[in-house]
């Protein structure tokens, strides 16, 4: 039987939630937390990287070099107006922004929201387990498979489930580390 369409979902999944834990500000400099970050480029919404040439220099520091100093301003307003809760110095000529070091308290914070993350995304698996059970189902009332291959797709799609979320738990506790070593 064919589990591609479920393997992939699965995958695309997977992708989504570990570029949201990128986003996750760990204390260390990464330019993740700027994808979200888009300016008004001649009336067009931009993604800063797009605008700009973005480097980590330091561990904790991110450098914005426009290559049209013009938008100096917008950058420095878009990532004021973002949530990612650090404060642009804009020289006149580039960017910085400085990651302040986490706080203990802090750093659970983050587990935390990390954490909230991993279950959302353990819960959109189950869901195209879920919908890949039902399609299952619906063949073999239909008589296109019988019951017994309709008892191993459901241990082939728990199988490939099971994969899938310990895939999630080993990307949540290298992060977990992470943020917990900065």
């Amino acid at each position: 039987m064919d589990y591609k369409s479920i393997e992939d979902r699965m995958e695309k999944t997977i992708s989504v939630y570990a570029e949201k834990l990128a986003e996750v500000r760990a204390g260390r400099a990464n330019p993740a937390i700027l994808n979200k970050v888009k300016i008004d480029y001649y009336g067009t919404p931009t993604p800063i990287n797009q605008v700009a040439g973005v480097s980590v220099p330091e561990a904790r520091l991110i450098v914005i070099q426009p290559w049209d100093v013009s938008v100096l301003k917008e950058i420095e307003k878009a990532i004021l107006a973002s949530d990612i809760g650090i404060n642009p110095n804009n020289d006149g000529k580039v960017i910085r922004l400085a990651f302040p070091e986490l706080t203990e308290e802090r750093r659970k914070e983050l587990v935390k929201d990390i954490k909230k993350i991993a279950e959302e995304a353990k819960v959109a698996v189950r869901q195209v387990r879920r919908d890949g059970l039902d399609e299952f189902k619906a063949k073999q009332k239909n008589s296109e498979i019988t019951e017994d291959e309709l008892k191993q797709a459901e241990n082939d799609i728990q199988k490939i489930t099971d994969k899938n979320i310990d895939e999630i738990d080993k990307i949540l506790e290298n992060k977990e580390k992470e943020i917990m070593s900065v």
